[in-house]
């Protein structure tokens, strides 16, 4: 008897084994075919669009390469034995072929399992230089275009753990490389004993910060910090593969040349180090030097931005966005706030520019003053610069012709406009490199005619364009445009006299691919020949759906049906139904159009249409807008703008007939996460909801989230109704929570899922807690993502397929 009541237990155990394994799990066959889908190459266009690499990417990582050792330090994640970044991503081999004709020729010499990035070429496409990462370091590698054959330079001594490892120099004869410093000793090690406690005070300066994460904690992260991050600058012949030192070293995050190759801008970081926020808020020094390492002018030597003014358009005092003149030998550039960097204040002029010409001995020369936060410029041959200028709370932009031989000449308006009006947006002027390597405006007829391109928002979707621009009537006169069924983004013009462009042109069931088009005269010739990676999707409809909520405002969605789905035969479906909230200040803009109803049906691995190879109609895409006009902010009535969308929506497929309202799930990623549990706390909507590395409790996020600005000092009652987190005990219906352990985005801290989970537990809900090994915010391990489809596949079989028609619980 007791050897049967032992079979007896044993047996229920193995059942319930089965019934609950552990481990990683795969998903059915037909996603976890998807998942593993071949990437599509990457591509990279010579300067003198005369050729182009083609890049393999790698596929997707194990978990055992993302469970390697990391350090995390002052907002950045490295690889202790590499001394680069720990979750970079690679490509596997380079080929190159013309653009014009010509077949793809591969690369002789080039490393074996190679690990590339940082690829670029140089001023006149002779050669391409990237980066090897091996197990041990990260080399500096050179392919020479014309011969089709790589050589390595450096030894596995590159350093790239901070800021840009390399630039080209010397005319593209010579590169700039970061050396991990000669002598520097062994790693430091953790003392046993602590030397005391870490302290850090404030004296009466409000210093509001966000929630970031991986900062520095104590001094010996601070050791480690400049252990790490230190480097000496070497240049390194190309011809020869002679090196010699620079003299310039520390914590180097920028060295740019100036066009003429004399000079150099040296940005370092120093200490004393912050604790309270990443890296590129550190205290630095900003400096030319001469080609051999020797200080020419300190320009800025600045305080951590530890305390700045609330507010999204806050900025420090003192210059910042330091750059070269892209068409002078030696002229730099940078802004300084003239509101004394606080949006809160009334102020005239906001920002200005500030130049000074080698060799640098003169006082700075004011340029251009600014009404609204300055965004950037675009330097131009002949005189010429397009200077941009934003200001968040309205939205508000501007766009301004400006002429540098006449620095303090007001410039000329050229779009003053609301930059959320997407349908308004007059696209990007369009840039070329000239004689010194550099990005310029690409002008024709004696500077007169520029050249924009856009994605062409309209109420059909988006129809990218090239339009041309006259300078002196200000006007735009259309030279091509996207037509149905095809979408066809220009990717470079070229050919400005000929008016021949490079395009990327694909459809619904046509994987992306290059084309060469003729706009005088319609000529299209394709280039590359990539294949469909996702010929399982073939049969998939694809829907661009439009429709209105109950106040008016237009929404629209993508919508995905099953291959071989017949309405008459088969009846609604189950849904799958993914989003994400975006905060709007007018109610027309947000109502505009986003997206191509004729883009390919293309699924990353983590993406919800994978479920419409398992039969499900999947929602995708479908737009949340929260809307604010005026003096109110959209935050104000978030949960209640939340509800009206969804009830828009879940209406519009019932609707069509195609989804059955009563097995519905809502999904979505990181402020969708927070989304979907607002609507299972606040609606009765969904069957289900899955959500991932979300944020549940405001209160955790207390300066600001999202598009949030102000505190929860400011505002406790919004952040109070717009945290499900105090409504978990609305919450009925089921709901899968999925993080990253290592979520390092501000304010996803994974204690975020763990304490909804708890609450949740706490009242009876349903609900389950997926946390995945060495994940940060996005999901990278294919063993994750396998198992990431699992879960959500067993969730919404259970919770929303077999959930009868009436709508009751399994």
């Amino acid at each position: 008897m007791r050897h049967l009541s032992f079979l007896f237990f044993f047996f229920f155990v193995a059942i319930a084994f089965s019934q609950a394994p552990s481990g990683y799990q795969a998903p059915p066959k037909a996603i976890a075919d998807l998942i593993d889908a071949p990437p599509t190459p990457g591509v990279s266009l010579s300067p003198d669009n005369t050729r182009m690499l083609i890049l393999d990417r790698a596929g997707l990582k194990s978990i055992k390469e993302l469970g390697a050792a990391e350090l995390r330090l002052a907002g950045l994640r490295l690889n202790p034995r590499t001394n680069g970044p720990s979750r970079a991503s690679y490509y596997t081999g380079i080929a190159v072929k013309g653009v014009v004709a010509g077949a793809e020729e591969s690369i002789s010499g080039m490393p074996p399992s190679a690990k590339i990035s940082d690829v670029s070429w140089n001023k006149d496409g002779s050669y391409v230089a990237f980066l090897n990462t091996t197990e041990d370091g990260i080399e500096l590698w050179v392919v020479d275009v014309e011969r089709r054959s790589a050589r390595q330079l450096t030894a596995a001594l590159v350093s790239d753990a901070v800021g840009s490892p390399y630039e080209w120099f010397d005319g593209g004869r010579s590169l700039l490389y970061k050396k991990i410093p000669a002598g520097r000793g062994p790693v430091p090690q953790a003392p046993e004993v602590p030397a005391g406690p870490v302290a850090q005070s404030n004296e009466g300066v409000a210093a509001p910060v966000r929630t970031y994460q991986d900062l520095l904690k104590n001094p010996f992260d601070e050791q480690l910090f400049e252990y790490f991050a230190s480097a000496e600058l070497f240049r390194i012949d190309i011809a020869g593969g002679e090196e010699k030192p620079m003299n310039v070293g520390g914590i180097l995050t920028d060295f740019t040349p100036s066009p003429d190759g004399k000079y150099l801008l040296v940005e370092k970081l120093k200490r004393p180090f912050s604790y309270i926020v990443p890296w590129y808020r550190f205290a630095s020094e900003t400096a030319i030097v001469d080609a051999d390492g020797k200080l020419v002018r300190l320009l800025a030597d600045l305080p951590a931005a530890e305390s700045l003014p609330k507010g999204f358009n806050a900025v420090p005092t003192g210059p910042r966005r330091f750059g070269w003149r892209n068409d002078h030998p030696a002229m730099v550039w940078w802004v300084e706030a003239r509101d004394g960097g606080d949006p809160n204040t009334d102020a005239e002029v906001r920002d200005q520019l500030m130049l000074l010409e080698a060799p640098f001995r003169a006082d700075p020369v004011a340029g251009p003053k600014f009404q609204l936060r300055f965004a950037g410029l675009t330097w131009g041959d002949g005189d010429l610069a397009i200077t941009y200028e934003r200001w968040w709370r309205t939205r508000h932009s501007i766009t301004r012709k400006w002429t540098p031989g006449q620095p303090g000449a007001e410039p000329e308006v050229l779009f003053d406009r609301s930059y959320e009006d997407r349908y308004s947006d007059p696209g990007s002027f369009v840039t070329t490199t000239n004689d010194f390597g550099k990005s310029v405006l690409l002008t024709t007829d004696g500077g007169k005619t520029l050249f924009l391109t856009g994605q062409g928002a309209s109420p059909e979707g988006n129809r990218p364009f090239v339009d041309q621009f006259d300078l002196e009537t200000k006007t735009a006169r259309r030279l091509w445009r996207s037509e149905a069924p095809f979408y066809e983004v220009p990717v470079e013009l070229i050919d400005a006299e000929k008016r021949i462009v490079l395009t990327r042109r694909e459809a619904n069931y046509e994987q992306p691919n290059y084309f060469l088009r003729n706009l005088k005269t319609g000529q299209l010739t394709q280039i590359t020949f990539f294949p469909n990676p996702y010929e399982s999707l073939k049969g998939v409809k694809k829907e661009f759906v439009q429709f209105k909520r109950a106040d008016g405002v237009d929404m629209s969605g993508t919508l995905y049906l099953p291959a071989g789905y017949d309405k008459e035969k088969d009846g609604p479906l189950p849904v799958f139904m993914w989003a994400y909230p975006r905060e709007y200040k007018n109610a027309a803009a947000a109502g505009q159009v986003s997206g191509s109803p004729y883009t390919f049906i293309r699924v990353s691995p983590s993406s919800p249409i994978l479920w419409v190879a398992d039969g499900y109609a999947v929602f995708h895409n479908v737009s949340m807008p929260v809307i604010g006009e005026g003096d109110q902010e959209p935050n104000e009535t978030f949960v209640e703008q939340l509800k009206m969308n969804a009830e828009a929506a879940v209406k519009v497929l019932a609707d069509m007939g195609v989804g059955d309202p009563g097995r519905i799930a809502i999904g979505g990623h990181s402020y969708g996460a927070f989304m979907t549990a607002n609507l299972l706390a606040h609606t009765d909507l969904f069957a289900a909801g899955i959500a991932r590395s979300g944020a549940y409790n405001r209160t955790l996020t207390p300066f600001g989230f999202q598009s949030e600005e102000r505190t929860w000092w400011e505002a406790p009652e919004i952040y109070y109704k717009m945290s499900p987190f105090n409504f978990a005990d609305e919450i009925k219906e089921p709901i899968l929570l999925i993080h990253g352990m290592a979520d390092n985005n501000s304010g996803t801290f994974p204690m975020q899922s763990e304490r909804m989970y708890a609450a949740l537990k706490g009242h009876g809900a349903t609900v389950k807690l997926v946390m995945l090994p060495h994940e940060s915010h996005g999901y990278r391990a294919r063993e994750s993502l396998m198992h990431v489809a699992w879960e959500t596949t067993l969730w919404l079989d259970k919770y929303v397929r077999n959930r009868d028609v009436n709508g009751t619980k399994p």
